[in-house]
């Protein structure tokens, strides 16, 4: 990298954060006055990102979060959840590989039991209350056991507190099971989320969406959630909606649309008819809908897979993005992402092996908000 592109990225990186900690201020003073807890946007200030670096059934994923991390740690801490030596020492050897340094100052490494490589899903949630930043712990029953009984979760389930011990966050358990991933918040006042995850009763048996909407509103502080329902063909985790409909600022969502040239374009196929009624559910929710176009596919291992670019992760000056392979369609996606995100660095890195055994970049990985310290 040149002295000046260094130059050039700590600018944006410095203007991003003026910008993200202006907004969030705001948006706390507008929270604030309704209630005193809330969740921070992704796109505000954060103190880090965490991973849980692949054990030996998800080795084949290492390069990837050796080019993840060569990213996240231009820009931010990145703290690596590693659960034997030989983890480490193989999450060591794959970041050397990518040209990255395993002992950068921005790289934490911490010795903690998990049982996959989805910190999204199992790791914590974080709530701002009363300017402080506390750990709520959600039960975590492996997706329902949608990929098989045999798959292990009760170290994966204990994660949270593990974090939180080492963060010094107050915790607060919540009793009933559900995944990170599919939650978004715009940081003001609105939670949005697919209720086909929520109350899948084979996480939450005789959960009724309107004690879920009460209980959303209690644990998160908000004032609206915002349902949408229906499971993407194939999606195991039975439609997290970090795979359908993101935030980019409070008042705007991103949803997929299943364009000509996509395997999901056909008029009757069972993901189109999902995002297009989650368009539908989130404008009648009074919030703007861009939509995001799934515009092709590519053949991995003798499956097609659609071109969805929206499990982003946003961080401190940059966003990183699930690529495909297909340069044309990877290219058309930065430029749009970089419209979504003016200011930051957008990434799109290759990992079809990923999205293939279900998620992309934001589920592996769990972004902690910059929020004063508990005295």
């Amino acid at each position: 990298m040149t002295p000046y592109r260094k130059l050039r990225i700590r600018f944006r990186t410095a203007l991003t954060l003026v910008i993200s900690v202006s907004a969030a201020l705001f948006m706390i003073e507008l929270a604030s006055a309704d209630s005193p807890r809330r969740v921070p946007a992704e796109w505000e200030p954060q103190a880090g990102v965490w991973l849980q670096w692949p054990g030996p059934w998800e080795r084949s994923y290492e390069n990837v979060f050796a080019r993840i991390a060569s990213v996240i740690v231009r820009y931010q801490p990145l703290h690596i959840l590693y659960s034997s030596k030989s983890i480490q020492a193989n999450a060591e050897e794959a970041i050397k590989r990518v040209g990255a340094d395993p002992a950068h100052e921005n790289i934490h490494w911490h010795a903690i039991p998990y049982d996959s490589a989805w910190m999204r899903d199992n790791g914590p949630v974080y709530v701002e209350e009363s300017g402080k930043l506390k750990i709520q712990n959600w039960g975590f029953d492996a997706w329902g056991g949608a990929f098989g009984a045999s798959v292990p979760f009760r170290h994966d389930n204990a994660v949270p507190l593990a974090v939180a011990e080492l963060a010094g966050l107050e915790t607060e358990n919540i009793e009933v099971v559900h995944e990170r991933g599919n939650l978004e918040f715009n940081g003001v006042d609105t939670v949005l989320l697919n209720w086909s995850v929520l109350g899948d009763p084979r996480r939450n048996k005789d959960y009724t969406k309107a004690k879920a909407e009460q209980d959303l509103k209690r644990h998160f502080g908000v004032a609206r959630v915002v349902f949408i329902e229906g499971v993407p063909m194939g999606d195991l985790t039975n439609g997290h909606i970090d795979g359908i409909a993101r935030f980019i600022n409070p008042t705007t969502v991103v949803v997929g649309e299943c364009i000509d040239g996509s395997k999901c374009s056909e008029p009757d196929h069972p993901t189109r008819k999902v995002f297009d009624a989650a368009a539908g559910a989130i404008a009648a929710a009074g919030l703007d809908v861009i939509r995001d176009p799934i515009e092709t596919s590519v053949e991995y291992r003798g499956e097609a897979y659609d071109t969805n670019y929206l499990n982003w992760l946003i961080g401190n000056g940059y966003v990183i993005t699930t690529g495909f392979g297909n340069k044309k369609a990877d290219r058309a996606a930065k430029a749009r992402l970089e419209s979504y995100f003016p200011g930051r660095e957008v990434y799109v890195i290759d990992m079809l092996e990923s999205w293939a055994a279900g998620g992309g970049v934001h589920c592996h990985t769990n972004d902690m908000p910059a929020i004063a310290v508990n005295d």
